[in-house]
């Protein structure tokens, strides 16, 4: 669609304009492939945030991104070439600064206009504003829309500086006098306004229309005709699909046409999307070829042949689609299309072979040591130096699972043995070439060793984020080792004043919180922690455990209480996301057992819906500002004192409801006890409509205060029910 704006500047006969599509394209040397798509998406959006703010985009203008290896690019279909006129309103000065007596401009006010250009205008035409105090003289008229070839240069500096760079490059231009900095060397700037050429100077560059193709396929240069004709140039000539998005659709197509008709897949496993991504930032004209290797490398642990073939080759291995195991066969996203790809697949295959060679010597020299043997050496790896050794940490990840094992009352052998060998790969060949594969490699070497299956599955599962099912019998070991790790992790790192800051979180303790919440909320479901039980395995019983493995003096005296808030507050947000915030501050304000606090909550949230929680909420609120006026502490309540029928009726409620409420939160029912306070509704609307707490008579004001307090306890057993009211 088009747009017609005024140009000052012709005469108003021939000052019409339509808008027109834009292209800015920056060619550069090779991108960080991890932060390509990131960087495309930053640079089209600060392009179309820069030309927003100056009104030079149309109202259906729509925006293309083009990110490739070698190119950052932007196209707007909709750009007017001046922006409209704009309405301004400026305040000047006070009048009585502006003006002298006889009505003329004082030197202030006639320099203040000559600033700003506008020494010719008539001083009757400027209107006066009060501000309640003075009076102001304000400028009031239409100023010329910016034009886009006086910003554009402008809008593109901003647009690049805003790029989330990961690190930036300082290199010299071709008069080796002067520097620029940037993610790597730029060397073309197209900027093309329909065909037109649009004057801008970037990084040293002046714009043009000339941009290059595929490095190989098309390493000459080609000359873009028109904005609108650029992704069909580049495709056509160049060999280059520009859109990071549309390159990355046709990759995915080809990876599942040549799995499918190998009969095999790609896997579901989430690092396939993210070697997805990196390719795209690889290849400007990909083609997926298939790669093989010996199948005498698959007796290697599949872990250790999946990761060098994505993390060092880049290539996609395939499974068997029923056993889920590697098959000795992969595909390779090149950058060559070829009729004849044969040199290409047996190059690759050439790279990755000694790969897996490595993989395979590794595994073979690290089994000759079984893991036990191992552990004394952790002595010479430090943990942390203010922490001591890898081996000071084992024994305190085993005094803490001992603590786990006895708070829960099963037999701490299982949990003992993992927490020896948890560490014991970090000396193994294979772990430090692939440091990912911690635990992973510890549970086959275990395995190779012959020890116990439960040991085998804690050391396998030790560095997993989160529990989300229920742990079973054959689990609770891998459940201590995951625990009394974390604890271990957040009371160390956090004892040492290394607690996250803002957005930083080098040692993950915000993930170790949220994994210790997932083991609790899943021993519960388990049926190893119970609702009704207050027993040892708290949260800050298992703080304090963590806190006395270290030596004396190494942590803060607030440490378990900091970590302690840290992890509930970590609860906390997580809580708001799935229930009423109200809900949540009224389950914590009481600060019961860990396990216990989201049966609270979804009982809370229930209650909530019900016709009587908005009224006993304000009256529990009432009743807690009562107390707390009045100093009250006993609940002792003479029931000759008590006269008024609403009194009577209340006192023999609460009398009735809070024995039942009391024994169903003792079970843990606690949507059953939130049930039965309900009932309470009626008569403590009756009592507080006709009766006067605050009476003249000492005995009888403090007699019902003392019924309060009887029914303050029955209302917060669950929760701070005052919590509840948000006014």
């Amino acid at each position: 669609m088009s747009s017609t704006i005024r140009d000052h500047n012709v005469p108003d006969h021939i000052a019409t304009l339509i808008s027109k599509p834009l292209l800015v394209e920056l060619f550069t040397e090779e991108l960080p492939p991890k932060a390509l798509n990131k960087l495309g998406q930053a640079f089209a959006q600060g392009m179309r945030d820069g030309l927003a703010a100056h009104g030079l985009l149309d109202a259906n203008c729509e925006l293309s991104t083009f990110a490739t290896p070698r190119r950052l690019a932007v196209r707007l279909t909709a750009v007017l070439s001046q922006a409209p006129q704009q309405s301004f309103s400026e305040k000047l000065m006070p009048v009585k600064i502006g003006l002298d007596d006889s009505g003329a401009g004082t030197p202030a006010l006639l320099k203040k206009l000559a600033s700003k250009g506008w020494e010719k205008i008539d001083l009757n035409t400027l209107a006066r504003e009060s501000d309640g105090k003075q009076d102001y003289l304000v400028l009031r008229g239409e100023a010329a829309g910016a034009k886009l070839g006086e910003v554009l240069q402008a809008v593109i500096e901003s647009a690049l500086a805003g790029l989330p760079i990961p690190k930036v490059m300082k290199y010299q231009l071709a008069d080796g006098l002067t520097s620029v900095k940037f993610v790597r060397p730029a060397h073309a700037l197209v900027t093309l306004f329909g065909q037109d050429i649009v004057p801008a100077t970037i990084l040293g560059l002046q714009a043009g229309r000339t941009t290059y193709g595929h490095r190989f396929l098309h390493p000459g240069s080609i000359d873009i005709k028109d904005a609108n004709t650029y992704e069909d140039q580049l495709a056509r000539q160049g060999h280059v699909l520009a859109s990071f998005e549309a390159r990355r659709n046709d990759i995915a197509k080809q990876l599942q046409t040549e799995s499918e008709r190998l009969g095999t897949t790609l896997s579901d496993d989430p690092a396939v999307a993210a070697l997805l991504d990196e390719v795209t930032a690889l290849v400007e004209s990909p083609k997926v070829y298939v790669g093989a290797f010996e199948e005498r490398f698959l007796t290697v642990p599949q872990e250790c042949l999946i990761l060098t073939m994505r993390l060092n080759q880049k290539y996609f291995p395939l499974f068997d689609p029923v056993s889920g195991k590697l098959t000795n066969q992969f595909l390779i996203v090149s950058n060559m299309p070829t009729a004849q790809p044969e040199a290409i697949i047996q190059g690759n295959e050439r790279v990755v072979r000694p790969r897996l060679a490595d993989a395979e010597f590794f595994y073979q020299t690290d089994r000759k040591t079984p893991l036990a043997e191992r552990v004394a050496t952790l002595g010479n790896i430090v943990y942390h130096n203010k922490l001591g050794s890898q081996l000071q940490r084992v024994d305190r990840v085993r005094q803490i699972s001992a603590w786990i094992a006895h708070a829960l009352n099963i037999d701490p052998t299982a949990a003992d043995r993992a927490a020896l060998l948890a560490k014991a790969d970090l000396t193994t060949n294979m772990v430090g070439e692939f440091p990912e594969l911690q635990g992973i490699m510890g549970a086959y070497y275990a395995r190779g060793d012959g020890e116990a299956t439960e040991v085998v599955d804690a050391l396998h599962t030790q560095y997993r984020i989160r529990f989300d099912t229920p742990i079973h019998q054959e689990q609770l070991a891998s459940a201590i080792l995951f625990m009394a790790d974390r604890a271990e992790t957040l009371t160390g790192i956090w004892g040492i004043g290394l607690a996250p800051t803002g957005e930083r979180d080098p040692f993950g303790l915000r993930r170790a919180a949220l994994g210790l919440i997932s083991a609790f909320e899943q021993l519960t479901a388990g049926g190893f922690l119970r609702i009704n039980e207050h027993g040892s395995m708290t949260l800050d019983g298992l703080l304090q455990a963590a806190a006395k493995s270290f030596a004396v003096g190494t942590l803060t005296d607030s440490t378990v209480a900091e970590v302690n808030a840290f992890v509930i507050e970590r609860l906390r947000n997580s809580l708001i996301q799935q229930f009423d915030r109200d809900a949540v501050e009224a389950v914590l304000a009481l600060s019961p057992a860990l396990h216990q606090i989201p049966a609270r909550v979804k009982a809370v949230t229930a209650f909530m819906q019900l016709p009587a929680a908005t009224s006993l909420a304000a009256a529990n609120k009432r009743i807690s500002n009562l107390l707390k006026k009045a100093d009250q502490t006993t609940t002792s309540v003479d029931p000759s004192l008590l006269t008024d029928p609403a009194e009577i009726n209340l006192a023999g409620i609460v009398d009735k409801l809070r024995p039942v409420a009391t024994e169903q939160v003792t079970a843990g029912d606690y949507e059953a006890a939130m049930q039965t306070l309900a009932q309470a509704r009626e008569p403590v609307d009756a009592f507080f409509t006709e009766v006067m707490v605050m009476a003249d008579e000492l005995a009888v004001r403090n007699n019902r205060l003392a019924l309060l307090a009887n029914l303050h306890g029955l209302m917060n057993q669950v929760a701070d029910l005052s919590k509840l009211v948000t006014t």
